[in-house]
């Protein structure tokens, strides 16, 4: 089998789902959203979980070119990897597991936390990490965008990411809306946009906003696609799965971190000056708690 044909086949439904019935966007989304559980199950149990009819599946199947269901799912068993199991799990973790309900509880989720984060990291390239510093580096302005409980990122990403990077601006402030600030985005500008499950209705209509003026979009999703009509410059996928009824941002917040390690490293000794700084006027300003050494 070719081990790329997996690849291709993301490909087509990446490319085709904007022409797809809305059934079939359905399904397009839940095998982007779930290789590896569309590799191991059964055509019954794949429409069960997609909720649609085994016979959307066939038809999604012949639309991009497969004889049939199980031609279709091959090479996703083909080339199956867990996408649920952690690498060598750390042993202080079993140990928890004996510790009664809040210990297996803090392993349930320490261990989803740490496989979020290495799913996320592992699913990024560095030449699309680069790619997209050099967009930062050359854009005018570089807007910075989520809402709800996906602006804590948004908002710390711009906190440190500004020294590096001056032109960085927080959208939205106070209570206006990101659409009211990206009035002023033009072409040379980009936009960094977060949300998470469930997405942000807000969010996406900023994106698609910000590009018909002319930005460069880097979205930073748990998913290849969020809404149909929705194609990013740059996506970042993440893992955030979950252990409690919110998505875990342990995985968005590990690719926030590399990218900031990257645009830190590229800004140079200008990153480094901007750094030197804010660190400056903040201790003038007593900002930080010390504590006096003993005599």
């Amino acid at each position: 089998m070719d081990p790329t044909l997996k690849s291709k086949t993301i490909s087509k439904l990446k490319e085709g789902v904007s022409s797809f019935s809305p059934r079939m966007q359905v399904v397009a989304k839940y095998i982007l959203d779930n290789p590896a559980d569309f590799g191991l199950d059964y055509v019954r149990d794949t429409a069960r979980k997609a909720g649609v009819s085994t016979f959307t599946l066939v038809r999604l199947a012949e639309k991009i070119g497969f004889d049939s269901f199980e031609e279709f799912r091959e090479p996703f068993r083909h080339a199956l990897v867990s996408t649920t199991e952690l690498q060598e799990r750390p042993n202080w973790i079993d140990g928890l597991y004996e510790k009664g309900e809040a210990g297996q509880v803090q392993a349930e989720a320490a261990l989803n936390t740490l496989s979020n984060t290495q799913r996320s990291l592992e699913r990024q390239t560095p030449e699309l990490l680069d790619e997209i510093v050099t967009l930062l580096l050359s854009a005018n302005t570089t807007f910075v965008t989520a809402v709800r409980a996906s602006y804590s990122m948004a908002f710390y990403f711009h906190y440190v990411g500004r020294m590096a990077l001056p032109s960085l601006e927080l959208i939205p402030r106070h209570m206006g809306s990101a659409v009211d600030e990206l009035t002023r985005a033009k072409p040379g500008d980009a936009v960094i946009a977060i949300t998470l499950t469930p997405y942000s209705r807000e969010t996406v209509e900023a994106c698609k906003f910000a590009q018909e003026r002319g930005a460069k979009l880097i979205l930073i999703t748990d998913s290849d696609i969020i809404s149909p009509g929705l194609k990013p410059d740059f996506l970042l996928t993440v893992s955030s799965n979950s252990t409690h009824h919110f998505a875990c941002y342990s995985g968005a917040i590990a690719v926030l971190e590399a990218l900031l390690s990257l645009l830190m490293k590229r800004g140079g000794v200008d990153a480094a000056e901007r750094i030197t700084s804010y660190e400056e006027a903040r201790i003038a300003q007593n900002a930080y708690v010390t504590i006096a050494k003993k005599q």
